[in-house]
């Protein structure tokens, strides 16, 4: 190119690098070089760049599960805000697996990634917070009991306690919690929050939790087991959007009407459950936000930012629906 041209390689490079304002290279020849690069199908090297700069401009994702429009549309705005900072970002499904998020962690930053943000799996973080110290590390939504990591998450305990109370509130006494994995911090503090809002209302002894995952399957056996029940519950907790959707058709099979027979209220917003009959009453964590202020950390992190291992939660809010 460079001998077509009749210019140096040096010049070349600062152009296709994005370097021609600064090295005050004339527009006449940044636009020849641009030409004969598509002429010649130009693409650059991303192995060389990262050995030149030290930077790979790519960030991991690692999610339990990709299926999940919660996760999902964390991972929407993630890559949004990423983008804007020119970040690429690679998006891994760990399914809910503590040892593929360790595998695929140490994968990613063998490939050069510049930093992580990671939705945990497991209860050990040993692992992850060694890995921290070879790669920028921001968990979101969860993270470890009496971890040093960085974390955005919702107040869970205080979305649990709110939902609960609102059952309450509508005269429930039977009320049924169906929850997700049971080593997820956020599944613990909503159950916690469950667990107080009824002992608080002197229904200790009427505690039921039941279920093992975030899943739309978990919702549909759990409640179909206590829909056959003789004296079955009169509302039900579902610990996420996808718990309650298997719960909501396994309610419908037996017959019943919501809230008539069974109030139904869930943790996790979407516009869907605007549009479902009845609308869904629900706990919304507020994703957006959580996802923005997780990459910021990490942005901070990245640019030597010595304030930048905030742990924090942000409050739910309670959107009402017609299902309890």
């Amino acid at each position: 190119m460079a001998e077509r041209l009749g210019c140096s390689a040096t010049t070349i490079s600062r152009v296709l690098s994005g370097k021609a304002e600064k090295y005050r290279i004339s527009e006449a020849t940044v636009k020849a070089v641009l030409r004969e690069a598509r002429r010649c199908n130009y693409t650059p090297s991303a192995t060389a760049q990262i050995l030149r700069t030290k930077k790979s401009n790519t960030i991991g994702l690692l999610l339990p599960s990709v299926s999940n429009p919660y996760f999902a549309d964390m991972a929407s705005v993630i890559i949004s805000e990423l983008s804007d900072s020119n970040f690429t970002t690679i998006v891994v499904d760990t399914m809910e697996s503590e040892q593929k998020l360790n595998e695929s962690a140490r994968s990613l930053i063998s490939r050069q990634v510049d930093g992580l943000i990671a939705v945990p799996c497991g209860e050990n973080g040993e692992e992850m917070e060694m890995l921290s110290g070879h790669t920028p590390l921001v968990l979101i939504d969860r993270y470890y009991e009496n971890t040093s990591l960085p974390f955005v998450t919702t107040n869970n305990y205080q979305g649990g306690l709110d939902a609960t109370k609102h059952l309450l509130s509508r005269g429930h006494s039977r009320i049924t919690c169906i929850q997700g994995v049971q080593s997820s911090m956020p599944n613990k503090e909503r159950v916690k929050g469950y667990c107080r809002a009824m002992e608080e209302a002197g229904l200790a002894e009427n505690i039921n939790i039941v279920g093992n995952e975030f899943s739309v399957q978990n919702g549909y056996l759990e409640a179909k087991l206590l829909m056959s029940r003789e004296i079955r519950p009169t509302a039900i907790f579902a610990l996420s959007n996808t718990i309650m959707l298997g719960a909501l058709k396994a309610i419908r099979e037996a017959g019943l009407s919501i809230p008539q027979d069974v109030a139904l209220i869930s943790f996790d917003n979407n516009l869907y459950m605007d549009y479902m009959t009845p609308s869904i009453t629900r706990i919304s964590q507020p994703v957006e936000d959580m996802s923005k202020l997780a990459v910021k950390i990490l942005l901070d992190k990245l640019n030597g930012e010595s304030n930048c291992n905030s742990q924090l939660r942000l409050s739910p809010m309670m959107v009402a629906g017609e299902s309890a």
